[in-house]
């Protein structure tokens, strides 16, 4: 059986080796402990929202939201910062599932919509997010500063 839910604290361990997965995926080196450390700072100070993707009792995949404020629709925003379903469970719809779940939290949170980026060259998340309902912002330059 497949369902989505809130993650909380309750779920700390299975949802910090996932999301380790998640950042090997970006090339980033396995961290379990630093991982684990960064999740329970995040929901233990209210700091996102996230929902996870359960199937028989194993959380496979999530969606994680940080909030924004849009300057245009002067309402809140939420960035969809981290979208990742274990390879062994793709194919199944849970990313649109989780997807759908973070739309319907914009609504109950009176959110303007959702923000989200991913690498050019994440063929997944480039052909997932069009038939989600996304579009491609051409008209902005995004940069980063980083220290």
């Amino acid at each position: 059986m497949e369902k989505i839910i809130k993650a909380e604290l309750a779920h700390l361990d299975a949802f910090s080796a996932l999301f380790n997965q998640y950042r090997i995926f970006y090339r980033q080196p396995s961290d379990l402990e630093r991982a684990t450390s960064f999740i329970k700072d995040r929901i233990s100070n209210n700091e996102t929202v996230t929902f996870l993707a359960v199937v028989d009792d194993k959380i496979v995949g999530f969606a994680q939201l940080y909030p924004l404020f849009h300057y245009t629709k002067l309402q809140k925003q939420w960035l969809l910062s981290d979208l990742f379903v274990d390879p062994e469970f793709r194919g199944r719809g849970l990313s649109v599932s989780l997807i759908d779940r973070c739309k319907e939290f914009c609504t109950e949170t009176k959110a303007c919509g959702l923000l989200l980026e991913t690498e050019k060259t994440n063929d997944i998340g480039n052909n997932l997010y069009p038939k989600c309902g996304f579009e491609v912002d051409t008209h902005h330059n995004y940069y980063n500063w980083w220290k």
